[in-house]
């Protein structure tokens, strides 16, 4: 069998053997986007090793030929003092998982590597900081004394079961429980040479939707990072600037960008979202999947794209489902002369939570056996994912809205605040307050939509329905050809069974 394959390649396999990340970067591929080349382990060499303990039997040497084929393309030496190529190990799985598995950067920084990387750039402060980066997280993931080896090729191995191990830590295990998913699918393991986001005054990385996935708004949406590598997003521990930042600061990555958008979404005839670094003023796309509105945002994007003429109004009807109706009214705090407001971030995730604050993942366990809690963290990890399943909302001091804590929200549909500085985490004790208050059990209420967390349960108010959603109901009805009076969901009901004989119109 053939446990490696490359990421531009025309295979015909699908995600449940490549996983749905490489199936997007292929798809960038054939777009003509930039994204690096690159090799996919495939799920079958995860199940493998899940299943005996070991990498299998010929992937070493498959391997060695597709780090040779990089080094080619690249015109770089893997873990060479000259030129060194760095990798990057990212999983892989066919069914999201955000947050759940292993990443490791910079692979192949070894000792020579790092000092080759020094003087070709010119700044050993760079170099140093990538190779920090690269032991801290290798070590993390696959040993328990720190000790990383000097070997480029060795390094990469221990990444790769890294990933696969990750695929059964108890964070993922959760995780694909909360969502009903199979524990037997196992992950790829994507390789592809660094970006580095962190390489100088014009280099960065951020994360983009073609679309608010808040509203549905036509506008991009996302949040960008200066000067740094990606986990430093997605872990929430720095504080990111809006997307539309990057538009000042780097105009040509920008206007590629929004270029690049338009052209997935063409593709996708749909929303999109996509993980971006750019280096030295190139851009680079990392990732890419369909947008996955939920909502009134999910509403006001089929009948938009019905306008655009990307899809007809049976295939926008039947990407409506009655579990996006339940949140079209979204419930909102009620501005109020009385509402106590301790802190404002950024809505991550819409709705309202009420519950009782948790300052840490087990403590949030045990209170919600009892009473809601509101989980309000200084940033998540995915070590932190019982406690985010136990959590009726969450709240977190720093990230933004791609960080660890917003994506693992927006996959349970649970209300999420993130960036919210006013909170004060006092390390010794374990404590937060705001505004001048312990939050220590304290009952609070968050607005996902607002950003807001406030004392108490005030009074909250829900939505109006939008003239989308009206539109969207009136051709259900048309298909139906039912225009009496009955709920919403009856009637997308009643349009959903009218079209299941039918095509596209």
């Amino acid at each position: 069998m053939r446990w490696i394959r490359a990421l531009s390649a025309e295979t015909g396999e699908g995600a449940d053997t490549l996983g749905g990340k490489a199936l997007g970067l292929a798809l960038l591929h054939r777009l003509g986007l930039r994204t690096p080349a690159g090799f996919v382990v495939t799920t079958d060499a995860c199940r493998a090793f899940l299943r005996d303990g070991r990498l299998p039997d010929g992937l070493h040497d498959e391997l060695a030929a597709a780090v040779a084929g990089l080094e080619r393309a690249t015109g770089r030496a893997f873990g060479g003092p000259r030129q060194p190529l760095a990798v990057s190990v990212r999983s892989g799985a066919s069914v999201s998982m955000p947050g759940m598995m292993s990443t490791i950067l910079n692979l192949g920084l070894t000792t020579g590597a790092t000092a080759g990387l020094a003087a070709e750039t010119g700044d050993p402060a760079f170099a140093e900081d990538s190779r920090q980066r690269l032991l801290s997280s290798l070590a993390a993931a696959t040993t328990d004394d720190g000790s990383v080896p000097d070997d480029a090729n060795r390094q990469l191995e221990l990444a790769i079961e890294a990933v696969f191990s990750s695929w059964d830590a108890p964070r993922a295990r959760a995780y694909r429980a909360v969502h009903d998913l199979p524990h037997d699918l196992g992950t790829a393991a994507i390789v592809q040479p660094m970006v580095f986001g962190n390489r100088d005054d014009h280099s960065g990385t951020g994360v983009a939707f073609s679309r608010d996935p808040n509203t549905g708004e036509n506008a991009p949406y996302g949040e960008v990072l200066f000067g740094h590598q990606g986990e430093d997003v997605v872990s929430g521990a720095s504080m990111t600037r809006p997307l539309c930042a990057l538009a000042h600061r780097e105009p040509v990555v920008w206007t590629e960008l929004r270029d690049a958008l338009s052209r997935i979404e063409g593709h996708y005839r749909d929303a999109c979202y996509v993980e971006f670094t750019y280096q030295s003023g190139e851009l680079w796309l990392l990732q890419v999947r369909p947008g996955r509105f939920v909502g009134a945002a999910a509403v006001r994007l089929a009948t938009e794209l019905v306008d655009e003429r990307a899809i007809g109004r049976d295939e926008a009807l039947r990407r409506v489902s009655a579990e996006h109706l339940k949140h079209v009214r979204t419930p909102r705090i009620a501005s109020s002369e009385e509402t106590r407001v301790l802190a404002r971030g950024v809505g991550a995730c819409p709705g309202v939570a009420v519950g009782r604050v948790a300052t840490t993942p087990e403590r949030a366990v045990r209170m919600a056996r009892d009473t809601p809690v509101v989980l309000v963290r200084p940033e998540t990890s995915p070590h932190d994912m019982h406690g985010l399943v136990a959590a009726a909302g969450i709240v977190t001091a720093r990230g933004g809205p791609a960080s660890h804590a917003a994506v693992v929200a927006r996959a349970m549909g649970k209300p999420a605040v993130v960036g919210a500085a006013e909170l004060a985490f006092d390390s010794d004790t374990g404590t937060v307050t705001a505004d001048g208050l312990s939050l220590d059990d304290a009952l609070v209420t968050i607005d996902g939509t607002s950003g807001e967390v406030a004392l108490g349960r005030p009074r909250v108010v829900a939505d109006q329905a939008g003239g989308h959603l009206h539109r969207l109901l009136v051709w259900a009805d048309d298909i139906s050809g039912d225009h009496s009076e009955r709920s919403d969901s009856q009637r997308l009901a009643a349009a959903h069974a009218a079209l299941a004989p039918r095509g596209d119109t």
